[in-house]
């Protein structure tokens, strides 16, 4: 994944229960396209969440799919969740876990980790729909140059929540008094809520930073229209209603913020510039460790 760019269009300052909209910009991975959203111009995390693509919807036909091949990361867990499609996830630890619809994969890199995702054999020659988020939490400092590692919780361990009608579930962190199994470093939350046209939620202010993001229709916030596949940053210290115009597939989630700046280049991230110089020297160097099963090919390191 590449850096965010400084002065993409799409980042809007507002007024009322919403100070923040941020357009989703399209980015080709080299045969499939996400959807930008963290970080912008405006705004670099919410909570320790610090990067997050919109994977597809992308439709590949028989003998196509994704191949995200081996390449590092420090200082973040990387988390993909899928609403169709799956991915054969490798890395460096050993693990090999094939991650499906509703499931989730988190990943902490602490002082480096190579990981691979690549559409498994099976759907890659029946063709495949893929759709899904991934998102990057920032470690607190204490945890940067931790040890790596991997967890996959499968959809039926993860909360499920209802309130006012609306059912979630609680992919990571704790929200409405719930916990989900996945191991977190700091305090966040991330919720996958399915609204129907004309459900209203309230949404309490448990966490400084807060963030929706709509997928397939918009919602209402207060009143305030937030469309389809844009991310809304909340105010803080305020409960909101979130109103659905359409069916939609809500994700909320943010968290308390950390402590100091964090740095960000390529697929690296730390709160400090010289742990990032030298791990784009280790990964040019060839000094990250290989990935088994997936040992033939690599992401070189980017020019700039």
């Amino acid at each position: 994944m590449s850096r965010y760019e400084e002065n993409e269009p799409g980042c809007v300052e507002m007024s009322g229960p919403i100070a923040l909209e941020i357009e989703a910009r399209p980015r080709d991975l080299g045969g499939f396209e996400v959807g930008r959203v963290l970080p912008s111009r405006l705004r670099r995390m919410v909570g320790p969440f610090i990067f997050l693509d919109h994977m597809g919807p992308n439709r590949f036909e028989p003998g196509r799919g994704i191949d995200v091949r081996p390449h590092p990361h420090i200082g973040l867990a990387t988390v993909t969740h899928l609403l169709d499609g799956a991915f054969m996830h490798r890395d460096s630890l050993g693990s090999a876990q094939i991650i499906e619809p509703g499931a989730v994969n988190w990943m902490s890199a602490g002082r480096g980790i190579v990981h691979s995702e690549r559409t498994p054999t099976e759907l890659r020659e029946q063709g495949c729909l893929m759709h899904g988020l991934q998102f990057w939490v920032a470690l607190p400092r204490e945890h940067e140059d931790s040890e790596p590692g991997f967890q996959h919780c499968p959809e039926d361990s993860l909360p499920v929540i209802e309130r006012d009608g609306v059912g979630m579930r609680l992919i990571a962190g704790s929200a409405f008094g719930k916990t989900s199994p996945v191991e977190t470093l700091s305090p966040l939350f991330y919720l996958d809520a399915a609204m129907q046209a004309g459900d209203r939620l309230r949404f309490p202010a448990e966490y400084e930073e807060r963030a929706l993001f709509p997928i397939g229709g918009a919602v209402e916030v207060n009143g305030v229209r937030c469309p389809a596949d844009a991310l809304a940053v909340l105010v803080p210290d305020a409960e909101v209603e979130i109103a659905a115009t359409n069916d939609t597939r809500l994700m909320l989630f943010g968290g308390e913020p950390l402590e100091g700046e964090r740095h960000i280049w390529w697929n690296l991230v730390s709160s400090s510039r010289e742990r990032i110089e030298k791990a784009k020297q280790d990964w040019a160097a060839g000094r990250f460790p290989k990935v088994p099963g997936d040992d033939e090919e690599f992401i070189p390191l980017p020019k700039r």
